[in-house]
């Protein structure tokens, strides 16, 4: 059976990047088995970082385009209604409260201040390494 999932856009931005990455083998994993999750909060910040200047030399616009097609076609959209604030840095609350909105079974992020939470109202917080492990 399907997991429902939030990866941390950190994670998206690193698997873009480099595509022999633990990031890269982590993020088309969890497309190719999983039910990823995104609100409309989480996309537009996705979009915002990529389409800064600073990726231009890594990144045509049209390979960040099509990510951001798949990942808004593919991927399952979360209302939230319920809104949390229990992060250390507020700016990563987004994500917690997509995974509690989206009945998610756990987050996979490589930022600490989400990683010390683990587990959050019994989500998990995952690193790379260990997504990787539920995904083979």
């Amino acid at each position: 059976m399907k997991k429902r999932i939030v990866i941390d856009n950190n994670v998206f931005v690193s698997a873009l990047l480099i595509k022999t990455s633990v990031p890269f083998q982590a993020v088309n994993l969890a497309f190719e088995q999983e039910i990823l999750l995104y609100s409309e909060v989480t996309f537009s910040e996705l979009q915002r970082v990529l389409a800064r200047r600073k990726f231009d030399r890594y990144l045509t616009i049209e390979e960040r385009n099509i990510f951001l097609f798949k990942l808004a076609n593919e991927c399952q959209p979360i209302d939230i209604k319920e809104e949390i604030k229990a992060c250390g840095d507020t700016k990563d609350d987004k994500f917690l409260e997509l995974a509690v909105n989206g009945d998610a079974e756990f987050i996979v992020t490589g930022d600490v201040d989400l990683l010390v939470l683990n587990p959050f109202r019994e989500i998990e917080i995952v690193t790379l390494e260990e997504s990787l492990n539920r995904f083979r």
